[in-house]
This record gives C-alpha cells, sequence and structure tokens, in this order.
C-alpha cells in the first residue's frame, strides 16, 4: 500500500481486506467442493445433474467475485483504463440474483484504474443498501475538469448499516463487524487518495453516496 494508507496500519488494513476476500470466497467454493462431493458419492447418480449445476453455478459466482475484486481491491494486473461495458459487467455479474434492480448511467467511456476503483466500490455500497430490494442508479459524468459519480439506493427499506457510515466518513471501526466496514472504509480511502470528496446521505428510503474527483 502506498503512503496514502498511512492513516492506519498497513498490515491491519491488509488483513481486513483479505477476510473480506476470504468471506466472500469461501461460499462458492463450498458450494463447488459440495458438488464434486456428490459427483463422487456413488449414492448419488441420481443427483448428478443437480450437481454439475451446482458446480458451474457457483464456479461462476466465484469467477465474479474474482473478477470485481481486482478492480476493486488490486491492481487488476496491467490495465490502466477500464471501459465503462467492462465496469458495468463486473458489477452486474457479482450483484446478478440480488433483489436490488441496477439501472447503469455511466457516461465516460472509460476510465483510469483509480476512478474505476471508486465507481466499482460505490457502486457495490450503493447495491448493497437494498437488502430487501429497490433500484440503485449508478450514474458518472465529466463536469469540467471534476468527474462525478453517485449511486442512489431507493428502495423501502434502504438503509446503511453503522458500520458503512463509519467507514465512508473514513473513522475508525468502534463495534460491529470488521467486514461491514472496511469496504467502506476503502471506498473513502480510495477517494482521498485521489485528493476527492465523498459525500453520503441516508434518509428514510434512500441513501445517496456522492464522489467528486478530479478527471
Amino acid at each position: 500500500m502506498t503512503d496514502a494508507f498511512a492513516d492506519r496500519d498497513e498490515t491491519e488494513l491488509a488483513a481486513l481486506v483479505a477476510a473480506k476476500l476470504c468471506h466472500d470466497f469461501i461460499s462458492p467454493a463450498g458450494a463447488v467442493s459440495q458438488g464434486l462431493d456428490l459427483l463422487e458419492d456413488p449414492s448419488a447418480h441420481d443427483m448428478r445433474d443437480d450437481a454439475l449445476a451446482l458446480i458451474r453455478q457457483s464456479a461462476t459466482r466465484l469467477l465474479a467475485v474474482v473478477d470485481f475484486a481486482r478492480v476493486a481491491f488490486g491492481a487488476a494486473s496491467s490495465a490502466e483504463t477500464f471501459t465503462g461495458e467492462t465496469l458495468e459487467k463486473l458489477v452486474r455479474d457479482l450483484t446478478d440474483g440480488g433483489r436490488a434492480a441496477l439501472v447503469w448511467d455511466v457516461e465516460p467511456s472509460s476510465l483510469p484504474r483509480a476512478s474505476a476503483r471508486v465507481l466499482l466500490n460505490l457502486a457495490y455500497m450503493t447495491m448493497g443498501a437494498l437488502p430487501s430490494g429497490g433500484e440503485a442508479t449508478v450514474s458518472a459524468r465529466v463536469d469540467g475538469d471534476r468527474l462525478k459519480i453517485e449511486g442512489v439506493a431507493a428502495g423501502a427499506r434502504a438503509r446503511l448499516k453503522p458500520e458503512a457510515a463509519a467507514g465512508l466518513a473514513g473513522r475508525p471501526l468502534e463495534e460491529g463487524l470488521p467486514g461491514q466496514w472496511i469496504q467502506p472504509h476503502w471506498l473513502w480511502l480510495a477517494v482521498k487518495r485521489l485528493d476527492g470528496t465523498l459525500e453520503v446521505q441516508a434518509d428514510e428510503g434512500r441513501v445517496r453516496l456522492a464522489a467528486d474527483l478530479p478527471v
């Protein structure tokens, strides 16, 4: 990590990100293992099709998590820019099957890696603010020398967990689950690293996240 993240112990941040990723990986990886066990069970031949479907679905989910994490948390190999279509696919693949509907309204045809990282994490947080369903609108546009990224979650039970609110405000975690705090805090850090600002509004039935970054 660079000096831009030195406001917290680098080892602690790395450990929390690793724990977050392990949590995201374990469910689909475990399901693949269960499917393979079924295929090897001589008494479960009648469940072969179900086992193959489970393996296929879980492997697809695992790949989506890995592809998203490479950009949202990592360096994503040597890629310096990402097209809007690529970023939309990463978000849709990861959130497919959830209760919230995604409206994607990103105007720039491509974004540099650092801005793409902000967009992905902000989009994921917007979708995550709708545990009971609703509509998440993610938009991005260039306004002069600024890049405006916004996520609006609208739904009957749209909300931010206390841990997420603390992370988005740049506050340390005082109580609650570290796994619910690290990605919001990572978003705040990513915006800070670019000398941008992050605005958070949480009202009944509506959550708005807005990042203002230099182009």
